[in-house]
């Protein structure tokens, strides 16, 4: 399961659109100089995103990246040569853009004097500054112009921070103006075009850099008046809870204004489900660690301090993967499935992202199947639950005899409820869909099987442990779980080295064995580069949890293949002989 991603596109007129994007293998966030890192070391901001003390609360996105050179090498390794070359291509992008284009060079003019990380936030249109009128324009393009960029860069060595301000490099259109705000002296651009930067050192510890007046006062009204990210109501209560020690990224989105303007862009690169998903949080933070076999990524997200709705502490699921074998490609768990439709039902309804409105899937049950979906079904189905993906064995000197089948199984509360409805679902299928309902024997045990009218078996029930109802798709693979397998996935070293095993304990899990998974199944495109970041994927696993009754944490594992002889990030000069060749 990807970590969902957000992309929110900056002001059209003022630069190219700069794209926000946090995804499995080849991570790049934000838009900046080289590098980037976390470790704020004052004690009323040690464990949040650098900068939240400046930072305006209504920040679209912020995000923080390291400048620690052996973390970024560290990242580089990961992957296959195309990855590499992806990322390679927009980090000398960002350079170019932010620092060579512009005379500077990393290690000689920012490294001296920058502390362990910079911050990048995208603010969102101030309130109630409306663009002028144009002939032909759109909400979406208003929305877009009035975007602004601030970053922050923590500044270890003042002096050196203030002799780079004092004399800046020389612009080649256009010219450095100072001007005072607040009682901070700011140096900005002026007479440029398309673009014209403003930098302002606060207190000496930190510089901040905009792409527009207008955003530096926002930055200083936000450091001077309290009304900052780290103020913002959620923020400073859940990002502890994803702190770490020197990881390469922290993130952090404002779900609803982020989600409304991703939604909005023609271009938009989320799936409507994924839109909808988002809209029902407030926050939604990250921290991302590197570790020697892939990248780990520790999230939380949280409502509304002053919502109505509360979360459900009900933490039941972890052990659907002791049920399903070895071989399995694909599990996705969860706790109450019951519960889980009732969420769904809260943050469908009037929500015009979402996928399937609850009415159209009642509906489409009810005529398919004759079953009340909340009464017959969901009713009894308020335990751990999952959905798997198991393949058949091949057939000796059949390698490409490839087939697989979806497994579900579900806990019941009420075993009687159950086989009353499953009786009412074999009917349907026997004298609606002339199927051919047999009872069979699998393993000593007895389940019912449905055959097609050609003659072919299509599924399988039956039940596991006196209470767990189960529901077999496609290829026969009924045997692979009766009776209970002697080798687990739970027992596999993929499923152990990926999944994660905190929090502890959970409400859902989910694996997939990408290198297998994509070598037999073409998969729908969700993400840019999609094939090439699964090329590089060995396996993905997620353990969540609901923390409290307002957040949830989710900690996500991506196991990365490595790249055997990395080279060195392409110098300036390189780069330009390359562009001009």
């Amino acid at each position: 399961m990807a970590l969902p991603v957000v992309s929110v596109p900056m002001k059209k007129n003022k630069k190219p659109s700069l794209v926000l994007t946090l995804s499995a293998a080849g991570l790049l966030i934000g838009a900046g100089s080289a590098a980037y890192w976390f470790t704020q070391r004052q004690p009323s901001s040690r464990n949040l995103l650098v900068g939240a003390n400046i930072i305006p609360g209504d920040a679209l996105f912020a995000v923080s990246l390291t400048t620690d050179p052996q973390q970024w090498q560290k990242l580089r390794e990961f992957g296959t040569k195309d990855t590499q070359a992806e990322l390679d291509k927009n980090l000398v992008q960002l350079r170019d853009r932010f620092l060579t284009n512009n005379g500077y060079d990393f290690q000689k003019d920012i490294a001296p004097w920058v502390g362990n990380d910079i911050a990048i936030a995208i603010l969102a249109p101030a309130a109630g500054n409306k663009p002028a009128p144009k002939p032909v324009t759109t909400n979406e393009n208003a929305a877009i112009e009035q975007q602004s960029m601030v970053m922050v860069l923590p500044v270890k060595n003042p002096e050196i921070a203030k002799r780079v301000l004092a004399q800046p490099k020389t612009l080649k259109q256009g010219k450095w103006i100072d001007r005072t705000y607040q009682g901070f002296a700011i140096k900005q651009s002026e007479g440029q075009a398309g673009q014209n930067f403003s930098a302002v050192l606060l207190d000496g510890r930190f510089l901040v850099i905009t792409d527009s007046p207008k955003a530096t006062e926002r930055a200083i009204d936000a450091y001077k008046n309290k009304t900052s990210l780290a103020t913002t109501g959620g923020f400073a209560e859940n990002f502890p809870k994803i702190a770490n020690y020197q990881p390469f990224a922290q993130f952090y989105v404002n779900v609803p204004a982020a989600a409304k303007i991703a939604a909005a862009s023609p271009n938009r690169p989320l799936p409507a489900q994924v839109l909808a998903q988002l809209q029902n949080n407030q926050g939604l933070a990250g921290t991302m660690i590197l570790e020697p076999e892939g990248i780990r990524l520790k999230g939380v997200s949280w409502l509304n301090p002053n919502s109505q709705r509360l979360l459900a502490v009900e933490n039941k699921a972890g052990k659907m993967q002791n049920r399903v074998p070895a071989e399995t490609l694909m599990m996705l768990s969860g706790g109450n499935l019951q519960r889980l439709w009732g969420n769904y039902i809260l943050t469908s309804q009037r929500n015009p992202l979402s996928p399937i409105a609850p009415e159209q899937i009642r509906g489409g049950i009810k005529s398919l199947t004759d079953l009340d979906l909340d009464k017959d079904l969901l009713s009894w189905m308020k335990g751990e639950f999952s959905l798997s993906l198991i393949p058949t064995t091949p057939k000796q000197g059949s390698p490409d005899d490839f087939r697989v089948g979806l497994l579900f199984m579900v806990q019941t509360s009420n075993r009687k409820s159950a086989e009353t409805s499953i009786t009412q679902l074999d009917e349907v299928m026997k004298n609606q869909y002339q199927f051919k309902v047999q009872p069979g024997k699998v393993g000593g045990q007895s389940v019912v099987n449905w055959v097609s009218p050609y003659g072919t078996l299509t599924a399988t029930h039956g039940w596991l442990d006196g209470d767990i109802a189960f529901l077999v798709v496609g290829a026969p693979i009924t045997d692979k779980i009766v009776p209970k397998p002697n080798n687990t996935l739970a027992s596999t070293l993929p499923f152990q080295e990926t999944v994660p095993t905190e929090p502890n304990p959970t409400n859902g899990q989910f694996f997939l064995d990408v290198e297998r998974t994509v070598k037999n199944f073409p998969l729908p495109t969700l993400i840019p580069n999609q094939q090439i970041l699964l090329a590089a994927t060995r396996s993905i696993g997620m353990t969540s949890a609901v923390s409290d009754s307002r957040s949830n944490r989710y900690d996500i594992f991506i196991a990365l293949k490595k790249v055997s002889n990395t080279t060195t990030l392409p110098t300036p000069e390189s780069s330009k002989s390359n562009s001009v060749r």
